[in-house]
């Protein structure tokens, strides 16, 4: 993206380079240390050698041993193996979202989680979620985009933190800390497949650490994994033929009143009716990771770099021979695509970030950190094996090709375009202690950048109506590319924002046994204006086994850049009130755009929250910690996504409108709910001495349940009912859609050379419905299900080591969906045999699955230490 690429580097530099020059300016001789004190930082506080446990509010530290051992090759499935309250749900057929899952914490949406790099903010991805799943109208940080290889620990903030860290941090702050390891290096590979001989997935890293003499260190990680697809399609039950499949023949598909269907074509009887793809996307990412510190005469000079190039495909519904308006009738009477065809999405995400800071301790107890971290995230759209309906009838009625020459001429791919997000931040950070008191203080600079790049023509063209919508041809087919058209010229921006914040953060140790902590931030950005939080935070040791810790803090979400900016028209499949599914052609548009103004669309605020906590840490013996957090989070005016706002609500202004954009229904960003989040987190951890190895037993839980406790609509929706706005789906999708409860037990037992991982992972209920959500036809509850993982390893040698082992190894998937069905049908020949009977595509919910739905997964792996 231009404005992000070209970098403004030079501007940080010069910045950073000033504040360097200046503290090199001071006398420094006092801060020489004769010993090194290696401290623990933890993420939460900004006071140097803080431990989790001596912190107010919870924070897991995940170390990079326990997420190799979980077997997972992505970090999203990492944490989620292990963190109870992380969520990372998939869905299929859902466009950008099967590239790039939704992920959150405490069941919040993932634009309400703050991703840390080093301690320094994440840019997000560009790709906002806008189909019907978890994260709907959010954006979320890729968490894959960092491979585990290069992770040194993962620390999770369970707790509010926004007057600390500033926007986002209403659910919690994740902090991936990459590897600092100087000079070891290691080499690993591993294979894994799911029992049903798909999503086969090849991971290579190699990570070393490289001296710079004595004084510093890079870190290098470079990780390639290629995933192939997995796919759980149902048989599709439907007449593919233009010939039909009824008794009258006259092409409906229309069943008989028996229910079974009579084919007329004599193909339909061959006809592969596994003709969906509905599971994982194919995926291939390359990523290189670089970690590095050098010590100077006085202060350190750190920084890091990320990059990772994914390239992910996977596929929409499939365009029957006998569906003319997306797949068009030709002179022979055979549909363009004879047997029809499935098109595919084709992504390339490009993530890449650096990082460049300067750290110094002073004699004084002063410490100072400057920094400078540019990020962005590129997303881009290849569609393929597909067509421009629209320009096929053109080639027909226009140009007058013959058929085969239509074929050959009809482009089957188009670049559909691009989204581009950056971020630019400039931090000081100032730590002075005064006995028993700690302050920090600081001030960041951000810019935020956004793009969105048109496609091809041919990927939106609509090439038979006119310029005033009327069809040009007797029949008319769809207009771009199918399954996703492409971003057009009038969607076309380049934006950008600027934001400055201020904090102050304290913390007093009134006594050994009693800390407390405030903080205090004012944000402004120049689109919405300035907001000011605070944090309380407390703890108070009881005694050797006891400590009660509690916080209250207000919080805060800026609208995103994607939520201000996004706008497209895609084919979404909506309930069709029968039970089934029905494509629309639904346009989002930005706030300002003329579609939005011409109903009176609001501007965009930011989101309120309010953060209370109160926990008990115990600690029974050396060996055994337990610790109960419970947890309300209060969010106003939270940003959703409306419903598909159509003609029949009876605004004149909405139908021109749409008219004028060619959309069938029309969807924006409002601030139009307000939630309550309430929760326990609990962890036990315990160790132990068993024969003659050492045994760990872990236990995670998280219990969490969200409500919508008003749903509004203003501007010029305020006289519709807010039903009308915000759908009983779209509630239920903050409300339901993620499971109840998560639980975790693990038991790591080693013994010399041997270490062996046993893990019991239950997903609760979680409720996905369809349409109005209204009865048991459009609502389904799923169950709780127990997945369970074993990793076995073996070290060879001092320096190799074999492992092998599952994960869901009981082939346990989620229940069978009954909702939202499509492509069912009993189909039998003109002798009445029936060769296909199906209640439809989808196996299992393509909405919402917690951990997939693709069955066991087993996988053998090397590594070599050097």
């Amino acid at each position: 993206m231009s404005s992000v690429k070209n970098i403004k580097l030079p501007i940080g530099l010069c910045l950073l380079s000033l504040a360097i020059s200046d503290v090199y300016a001071q006398d420094t001789s006092k801060s020489e240390k004769t010993q090194e004190i290696e401290e623990v930082i933890v993420l939460g506080s900004r006071k140097p050698g803080r431990t989790a446990v001596d912190m107010p509010v919870p924070v897991d530290s995940l170390a990079a041993e326990t997420l190799r051992q979980t077997g997972q090759t992505e970090v999203g499935r990492m944490l989620q193996s292990v963190a109870p309250s992380f969520n990372f749900s998939s869905s299929s057929i859902s466009d950008g979202t099967d590239a790039l899952r939704p992920a959150t914490l405490r069941g919040l949406g993932p634009d309400q989680t703050l991703v840390l790099i080093n301690g320094k903010r994440r840019h997000t991805s560009a790709l906002i979620h806008v189909n019907t799943s978890v994260g709907r109208g959010t954006s979320g940080v890729d968490m894959n985009a960092v491979p585990g290889a290069a992770i040194k620990r993962i620390e999770v903030l369970r707790d509010g933190a926004a007057a600390q860290y500033g926007s986002d941090a209403i659910a919690g702050v994740i902090n991936i800390v990459l590897s600092d390891e100087p000079e070891a290096g290691r080499v690993a590979v591993s294979y894994g497949e799911y029992s049903e001989g798909d999503g086969e997935t090849l991971n290579i890293d190699l990570s070393k650490g490289i001296p710079l003499g004595d004084r510093g260190f890079v870190n290098a990680t470079l990780n390639y994994r290629d995933r192939g697809s997995t796919n759980r399609a149902g048989l599709s039950g439907q007449c593919q033929y233009l010939a039909g499949c009824d008794a009258n023949n006259d092409g409906t598909g229309s069943a008989d009143p028996d229910g079974i269907d009579e084919a007329s074509d004599p193909r339909e009887a061959t006809f592969p009716r596994r003709n969906f793809r509905i599971g994982d996307a194919d995926s291939e990412q390359f990523a290189v990771i670089l970690n590095s510190a050098y010590q100077l005469k006085s202060g350190e000079l750190y920084g890091f770099m990320t990059y990772s190039d994914r390239e992910s495909t996977s596929a929409g519904f499939y365009r029957r021979a006998n569906q003319a308006g997306n797949n068009p009738t030709l002179a022979d009477g055979e549909a363009f695509a004879p047997d029809g065809f499935l098109p595919l999405i084709n992504t390339q995400i490009d993530d890449f970030s650096v990082n460049l800071g300067y750290s110094q301790e002073f004699a004084d107890d002063l410490t100072m950190d400057v920094s400078y971290t540019i990020g962005w995230n590129d997303f881009a759209f290849f569609i393929s094996n597909s067509v421009n309906a629209s320009f096929v009838n053109d080639l027909r009625f226009n140009q007058g090709l013959s058929d085969a020459d239509i074929r050959a001429t009809a482009s089957r791919s188009a670049d559909a375009g691009e989204l581009s997000l950056g971020l630019q931040t400039i931090n000081f950070d100032f730590t002075k202690l005064l006995g028993p008191l700690s302050v920090a203080w600081g001030a960041e600079l951000r810019r935020d950048d956004y793009e969105i790049k048109a496609g091809d023509e041919y990927s939106y063209a609509d090439y038979d109506t006119d310029a005033s919508g009327a069809s040009l041809y007797a029949s008319d087919a769809s207009a771009g590319i199918q399954v996703f058209p492409g971003f057009q010229p009038g969607n076309e921006l380049n934006e950008s924002r600027d934001v400055w914040s201020l904090y102050v953060d304290t913390e007093y140790d009134i006594s050994d046994a009693w800390l407390v902590s405030g903080a205090l931030r004012y944000d402004n950005y120049d689109d919405f204006g300035g907001t000011l939080n605070f944090k309380l935070a407390s703890s108070f040791r009881v005694n050797d086994m006891v400590t009660l810790r509690g916080a209250a803090s207000t919080g805060f979400r800026a609208p995103s850049m994607q939520q201000q900016y996004f706008n497209n028209i895609s084919t979404q499949f909506v309930s069709d009130g029968m039970g089934g599914l029905s494509a629309q052609e639904r346009g989002t548009f930005r706030n300002d755009s003329p579609v939005a103004q011409a109903i009176g669309i609001p501007e965009l605020k930011e989101e309120e929250s309010l953060n209370l906590s109160f926990g008990v840490v115990l600690e029974p013996s050396d060996s055994w910690t337990v610790s109960v957090d419970a947890y309300q989070i209060d969010i106003q005016d939270r940003i959703v996504l409306s419903g598909g706002l159509t003609s029949a609500l009876g605004d004149p202004n909405l139908t021109a409108a749409l008219n004028a954009a060619g959309a069938s229904s029309a969807q924006f960003f409002l601030n139009g709910a307000d939630t309550e989040t309430g929760g326990v987190d609990i962890i036990s951890t315990y160790s132990m001495t068993a024969g003659a190895g050492d045994l760990a037993i872990s236990f995670a839980a998280n219990f969490t349940e969200t409500d919508v406790t008003k749903v509004f609509a203003g501007g010029g929706l305020a006289t519709l009912n807010p039903s009308e706005v915000f759908s009983p789906q779209d509630i239920a999708i903050i409300e339901e859609w993620q499971p109840k409860d998560r639980i975790n037990l693990s038991f790591n037992y080693s013994l010399e050379r041997f270490t062996a991982v046993l893990a019991f992972n239950r997903y609760g209920e979680y409720t996905v419905c369809e349409g109005s959500c209204n009865s048991s036809s459009n609502r389904q509850t799923f169950g709780a299900k127990i997945l369970t993982d074993i990793n076995l390893s073996y070290r060879l040698q001092d320096d190799l080591t074999f492992n092998f082992g599952g994960n869901n190894i009981f082939d346990e998937t989620p229940d069978k969906n009954v909702i939202g069905q499509s492509r069912a049908g009993t189909i039998a020949d003109a002798s009445g045999n029936v060769f296909v009977s199906s209640p439809g595509v989808f196996q299992y919910s393509r909405r919402s699955a917690p951990f997939g739905f693709n069955g066991a997964y087993f996988f053998a792996g090397l590594t070599y230490d050097f």
